[in-house]
């Protein structure tokens, strides 16, 4: 037996009996001989590590633009207490780890820059909208070229289900799946809380007293609450899910959440600006499209699709990236 069939046969005997086994994935788009070493799932997890969009999320805003200090959240480490929080979860649940994390970790590829103000954005100016959910999975299956010219990392079909469905009102076909979906929430309330406190957009004490008693006061006993309360709601279940009062109290805190940060003048005053990057760089690159990078442009001229390809390169920007772009295009030189 290799060392990946030995694998494979533990999963069979340790895993749950509703963990999704490498051994009966449904598969790749374009058939691989498998590896000797690892089990499909965990080429996945590998092959999003070493992706360029994966590297670019440490330089994409999660809630806060450009923000004074080295330690408010970016996309990149959300991603990272996604997957902890994840992986948690899914070895108390006996569920698949090696899932589990590859879906976490891919989940956010296709976030564009500036947080969910770009995603606004493009979904504002381009034709048929943008989802950053669809535009994960499109990285992965498109805009990553490996050795699969038309198959982009060529996941296997459950990670590619859970990247797609980590958001939205679709629920992920594997248990590992949900478990990234409310994974997801769980770290970015809380440490869009953290963040919040320390931009001084929110004090501590204004969080709502219900939830608090319920949750915790602190970072650390929210998580844990949260993270316990799936743990033993889910155990030997078909579903994950939180129970009815943390669930109803999770929701609470998102909500105040909405109102007090995420839609909050203070902390989205540059927000304009940021939309506005986005704005002039996709009218720019639809009429300049010979500005694009060659291998956009290349494609162009196969699929005659200009705004396409402006889309997927704008969503592929970091925040500094499109910044020094626009600043480019747009700032006279003697200016900077």
């Amino acid at each position: 037996m290799t060392i990946r069939e030995i694998r494979e046969k533990m999963e069979l005997d340790i895993l749950s009996k509703y963990a999704t086994k490498s051994r009966h994935s449904k598969g790749r788009i374009i058939a691989e001989k498998k590896c000797e070493i690892r089990t499909d799932f965990q080429r996945d997890r590998d092959r999003i590590i070493h992706s360029k969009a994966f590297r670019r999320l440490k330089h994409k805003t999660q809630v806060f633009l450009s923000p004074e200090g080295d330690h408010y959240r970016t996309r990149l480490t959300h991603t990272l207490e996604v997957s902890q929080i994840s992986r948690t979860i899914a070895r108390a649940l006996r569920l698949n780890e090696d899932l589990t994390e590859a879906i976490a970790l891919g989940h956010d590829l296709g976030h564009t820059p500036f947080g969910h103000c770009g995603e606004e954005a493009l979904n504002q100016i381009h034709r048929g909208g943008f989802k950053h959910n669809k535009q994960s999975l499109r990285v992965v299956d498109v805009l990553e070229k490996r050795n699969h010219r038309e198959g982009g990392l060529n996941l296997t079909y459950e990670v590619r289900d859970g990247i797609l469905n980590h958001t939205g009102d679709k629920k992920p076909i594997s248990l590992e799946g949900q478990i990234v979906k409310l994974s997801d929430r769980i770290a970015y309330i809380n440490h869009d809380i953290d963040d919040a406190i320390r931009a001084k957009v929110l004090k501590h004490d204004a969080l709502p007293g219900d939830c608090i008693k319920i949750l915790g006061s602190s970072h650390r006993e929210r998580i844990n609450t949260m993270i316990t309360d799936v743990i033993y709601n889910s155990i030997d279940k078909k579903e994950i899910a939180m129970s009815d009062e943390v669930s109803y109290y999770t929701n609470k805190l998102r909500d105040f959440m909405f109102e007090n940060v995420y839609l909050n003048k203070e902390a989205k005053k540059e927000e304009t600006k940021a939309h506005n990057v986005i704005i002039e760089l996709y009218n720019y690159f639809c009429q300049n499209p010979y500005k694009l990078p060659k291998e956009n442009f290349e494609e162009i001229k196969k699929n005659n699709d200009v705004e396409i390809e402006v889309k997927d390169y704008i969503a592929g920007m970091s925040d500094r990236y499109a910044i020094n772009k626009y600043v480019e295009i747009y700032v006279p030189k003697f200016w900077v």
